[in-house]
């Protein structure tokens, strides 16, 4: 079972920057899609990213442009580089995984293992 720890959230100005790192303690990362969602307080939470593990990649196209997703499956470690942050950024965000990639990717529910998030603040 795939156990998803995040890191690297934080306080930024707008128009900052922020890397967000997803560690994965299961074997064979490299064999999951691995995607990045966000709720903000009062939301749901909503899609952000997903690479496969052909490593394409999607994105929503609120974060298009700003936003990159990447893996390295040596490290069993998935990012998301956000740059040119905005205060509509600021949100909880989490990873996970699942070993389909399905095409309803942009819904939480195509996934099987979360990790626990990371608070993303941008101040105006």
């Amino acid at each position: 079972q795939e156990q998803l720890v995040e890191s690297g959230g934080g306080l930024v100005q707008a128009g900052g920057s922020l890397r967000l790192s997803c560690a994965a303690s299961g074997r064979d990362f490299g064999d999951y899609g691995v995607a990045w969602f966000r709720q903000a307080p009062g939301a749901e939470r909503v899609f952000v990213a997903v690479i496969s593990r052909g490593e394409i990649t999607y994105y929503a196209n609120s974060v298009k442009g700003r936003f990159t997703i990447s893996r390295d499956n040596a490290k069993n470690t998935a990012y998301l580089q956000m740059n040119n942050l905005k205060p509509e950024d600021t949100a909880i965000y989490y990873c996970a995984t699942s070993f389909e990639f399905r095409t309803t990717y942009y819904l939480p529910g195509s996934f099987d293992y979360w990790g626990q998030g990371t608070q993303v603040t941008v101040s105006s």
